[in-house]
């Protein structure tokens, strides 16, 4: 495998640090990371390894978030990362998957609303709409997800963020996936504290395209799923994009 690190400029200047992990394959499949996180948290590091024997994989960090610029405008400008992100891949591959998480999920549908850049989307934890996130802390697993962020050296890499302003006019999923026009498959964990898998079921009722809906039983938020589900997690990546990056599968499972 080789490594590539790099960054990339947006249209309006920002700079974008990447990481593109290249492995002989011919299909790739992107992993935009949701909010807090970075293309290094260990959890998503993870998923890069066990999707390289397959594809080709590349992750980058949103705005303020990781080794990017600028700050983070709460999903009003990240499409503009995504989209320096789906230039610099156009071209170089046979097929494009994405992987996107909690509100980076958010935005991808939001950007890929206005016209096919990829092949195939997975949405892990999607918000339905920013502003009706649950976040119920209540119900958030202390022995899990909080000691796993703040007191394991795995929790705390690559996660933190820089806020930018928040009151910006943000659009919502839920407005714009009638428009998306390529596979979706939605994964959801059934005990998700932050965002509730409501969102992901009344996005997949108004998903217009080639649908799948995905709830993980017992599973927790977005990249947790790699640490509480993970065999059942990456099964379902690795079958969604199976069947939807390769047309002879779909074929014959259709």
């Amino acid at each position: 495998m080789k490594l590539l690190k790099g960054n990339l400029i947006t249209q309006d200047s920002q700079k974008i640090a990447y990481e593109h992990a290249l492995n002989n394959h011919d299909r790739i499949i992107i992993i935009a990371h949701g909010f807090y996180n970075s293309k290094d948290a260990v959890l998503l590091q993870e998923l890069k390894n066990r999707l390289i024997d397959e594809y080709d994989v590349f992750m980058f960090d949103f705005r303020g978030h990781g080794k990017s610029g600028g700050l983070f405008s709460w999903i009003s400008n990240e499409g503009k990362d995504l989209k320096a992100v789906l230039e610099y891949i156009e071209g170089k591959y046979k097929k494009t998957g994405l992987i996107a998480f909690s509100l980076g999920a958010s935005v991808a549908i939001n950007f890929l609303a206005q016209g096919k850049r990829v092949d195939s989307l997975i949405c892990v934890s999607a918000a339905s709409d920013p502003d009706k996130i649950d976040y119920n802390f209540w119900n958030l697993d202390l022995k899990g997800d909080l000691a796993y962020t703040l007191f394991t050296p795995d929790g705390l890499k690559g996660r933190g963020f820089r806020p930018g302003v928040f009151w910006r006019k943000k659009q919502k999923p839920i407005d714009n996936i009638d428009r998306v026009n390529i596979p979706v498959c939605y994964i959801h964990g059934e005990k998700d504290w932050v965002v509730k898998p409501w969102h992901s079921k009344i996005l997949f009722e108004q998903t217009q395209s080639n649908k799948k809906l995905v709830i993980i039983k017992n599973g927790s938020h977005a990249e947790y799923l790699m640490k509480d589900s993970k065999e059942e997690f990456v099964r379902e990546i690795k079958s969604w994009f199976a069947v939807t990056m390769y047309p002879a599968i779909m074929a014959q499972t259709g």
